[in-house]
């Protein structure tokens, strides 16, 4: 009998859930960056073991006094995620010396019942006598199972596959064998730009950075012409960017585009262009472009 069910990967920002979620789906579905809170919107990925289809949800990170609109919006997708879970997955990254964000998520889950299981990621990174510290305290009667995994190297994935194996609602599939992920090439595509912008520019840009996929055209040799816009507020942002005779650009559409090319499986001629626009985070159209509430 066939299985299939929802599960939502919930956690802080930047505890790995983007990492976790690539790992178990074994293809690229959402972006990683050293920078919190990238994820901005759910992202199915679909995952197939034995007889079950399991579909994650990879959330935004939580916050627990979220800023501004943006992050509001984010924060409500995240919590919103849990009415259509069949499994809760809570990410917690060990080596953080302050676990109050994750603290506030389990005492939520607590007052409604939830039960959840753990992941405890980057465990190469600990003493195995911390490790067991860190599961004693963070066991309780809502938890039903703790997972030591390392997304980043893919220890613990399997475990992780083979438990929710036999615990999903029996049912037929809801995505073909075939489908990774329900977001749509498009937005992946300017999901992509988004993650290169970060990789190289963490440490200049704040978030104040949307990245819009405008143009999709297929060519009969079999490439594809993608072109899109890059959202900054200020002309100082604009031109961190560019930089210097645009090589920052320059390298970003390179990476950008060699990871376009693995994922839609064609040659791809990638035109990037950078405008300002100061109120792009008060735009309705934009956050109904990633499914957020405005």
């Amino acid at each position: 009998m066939s299985r299939c069910g929802f599960i939502a990967v919930l956690g802080a920002p930047n505890a790995g859930k983007s990492t976790l979620v690539n790992a178990l789906v074994g293809s690229k579905v959402t972006i990683v960056s050293p920078k919190v809170q990238t994820t901005r919107h759910r992202i199915l990925g679909v995952v197939l073991e034995g007889e079950t289809q399991l579909v994650l949800i990879d959330t935004p990170g939580i916050f627990t006094t979220p800023k501004g609109r943006l992050e509001k919006s984010m924060v409500r997708n995240a919590w919103g995620s849990l009415s259509d879970a069949d499994g809760l997955m809570v990410m917690i990254d060990c080596t953080r010396k302050n676990f109050d964000e994750t603290d506030a998520i389990l005492e939520r889950l607590v007052k409604y019942e939830k039960h959840a299981v753990l992941a405890l990621n980057k465990i190469d990174l600990l003493p195995r006598e911390e490790l067991l510290a860190l599961a004693a305290r963070f066991s309780g009667p809502f938890i039903d199972q703790i997972f030591m995994i390392s997304a980043l190297k893919g220890d613990g994935i399997e475990a992780i596959k083979h438990f929710w194996k036999d615990k999903l609602p029996e049912g037929p599939w809801l995505f073909p064998e075939d489908q990774l992920s329900d977001l749509p090439l498009r937005l992946l595509a300017a999901e992509i730009t988004r993650e290169e912008i970060f990789h190289r520019l963490h440490q200049e840009l704040p978030y104040a950075i949307w990245v819009e996929t405008e143009g999709w055209e297929n060519f009969k040799n079999g490439s594809v012409k993608i072109t899109q816009t890059i959202f900054v507020q200020r002309d100082s942002q604009r031109s961190i960017v560019l930089g210097e005779g645009g090589r920052q650009i320059k390298a970003i559409g390179a990476a950008a585009r060699k990871q376009l090319t693995q994922v839609v499986e064609q040659p791809v001629h990638l035109f990037l262009h950078v405008k300002v626009k100061s109120g792009w985070h008060d735009d309705p159209r934009l956050y109904a472009s990633v499914g957020l509430d405005f």
